[in-house]
């Protein structure tokens, strides 16, 4: 096996939470960067990454880096690339791209060059003018920042917060990558009760009991590098293997998740049986302001509306503020509130202990953190 450096790009504000899931991982040779975390493996780490790395948007195989101020010397550095070491004759592949703040602005005519460049050196590997392209996918990314090119063929296929488990959506689902890293972000852990007064489709309570039990997020699912060669299907396979091994089947979890909407309750039961995990979480219709609860040293992480419609808003704000009322009860208890609404805190009643910046999609929210006491 040679070294290889992989890139696990992230939305903005969890590169953190994906350099220490990197690192846990075994990873090593670690940089972070805006929306990115580089770091080296051997083949068996392109499997590994795509299997277990929760927060992370995709996993990248990195070909190469250089300058490129004109269409000549992006060909040819291109065209240097190791591309007939993964690429095979029959491999079906497609170049994207992407141009900030550099003398090569032109996005199309970057990724033809790219795609040229990458032909031309198929065609000396193989000796051939034309290629089938009926077998492996392989998506090629040119992207260039300040005249810098990287590029990179994306191990995943599609996008990693496609778990496999979600059957059935509702309206404004939290995606799976981010609901792993706000429950990173938190102080819970499988031995704390979670509650979830908003769960939707259940992503949250889901991704925090595959946490809880060690399932790796990508064991139901496919990747675009199983047909690779170059890895072969011995290694995903003992990857898979490894994954399946360490699960905790005996753990016992308290995850308690409940939404006003009775569908959306039906679709969480759903999903959460396509994730394995129904068993750790009770599900139940029941609207924010019922929820009675009796222990002690519980977390509450949601999702609740944003209001981001018209008409919503001062339903939202009215919902806010309840919520307030309600979890100020809870003063042994952390509450972490994911919201879009900037005047969260003051309807809410409560400067929050810590706030951070994240994207749900393409909404800027907020991460509001109140850490109730240590549990005795």
């Amino acid at each position: 096996m040679t070294n290889i450096q992989l890139i696990a790009t992230s939305t903005f504000g969890l590169e953190a939470i994906v350099k220490r899931e990197v690192e846990q991982l075994g990873f090593k040779d670690i940089a972070v960067e805006n929306g990115k975390v580089t770091f080296n493996c051997d083949e068996s780490g392109i499997p590994k990454a795509n299997l277990w790395l929760r927060a992370a948007d995709r996993v990248l195989l990195k070909l190469g880096e250089f300058k490129a101020l004109t269409f000549e010397e992006l060909f040819q550095q291109t065209k240097a690339l190791p591309w007939d070491e993964w690429i095979t004759e029959d491999g079906e592949f497609t170049v994207t791209g992407k141009s900030v703040n550099s003398r090569l602005f032109s996005v199309s005519d970057c990724q033809a060059i790219v795609k040229k460049a990458v032909v031309e050196k198929l065609k000396e590997k193989y000796n051939t003018e034309w290629f089938k392209e009926d077998g492996p996918k392989f998506t090629i990314q040119v992207s260039i920042l300040k005249d810098v090119a990287t590029l990179t063929i994306d191990t995943s296929g599609e996008g990693l917060h496609k778990r496999g488990y979600r059957i059935h959506n509702v309206e404004a689902p939290i995606k799976e990558t981010l609901a792993a890293a706000i429950i990173s972000l938190s102080y819970w852990n499988s031995g704390r009760i979670l509650l979830d007064p908003f769960c939707g489709s259940g992503t949250i309570p889901i991704e925090a009991a595959m946490i809880g039990k060690n399932i790796a997020p990508g064991l139901q699912r496919s990747f675009a590098s199983e047909r690779w060669p170059r890895i072969g299907e011995a290694l995903w396979k003992e990857a898979r293997k490894e994954a399946f091994r360490a699960i905790n089947q005996e753990l016992n979890i308290k995850i308690y998740a409940s939404d006003i909407n009775p569908k959306a309750v039906e679709a969480a039961k759903e999903n959460a049986y396509e994730a394995g995990v129904d068993e750790c979480i009770d599900f139940e219709v029941k609207d924010m302001s019922k929820i009675n609860v009796k222990d002690d040293y519980g977390v509450i992480i949601c999702n609740p509306p944003y209001g981001e419609r018209l008409g919503e808003k001062a339903e939202v704000e009215e919902l806010y503020t309840e919520m307030g009322m309600k979890f100020k009860k809870l003063d042994t208890w952390s509450i972490y509130v994911i919201t879009s609404n900037e005047d969260f805190e003051k309807l809410y009643g409560k400067k929050a202990d810590k706030k951070r910046k994240l994207f749900n999609g393409r909404i800027k929210v907020d991460y509001y953190q109140y850490y109730g006491p240590r549990p005795v």
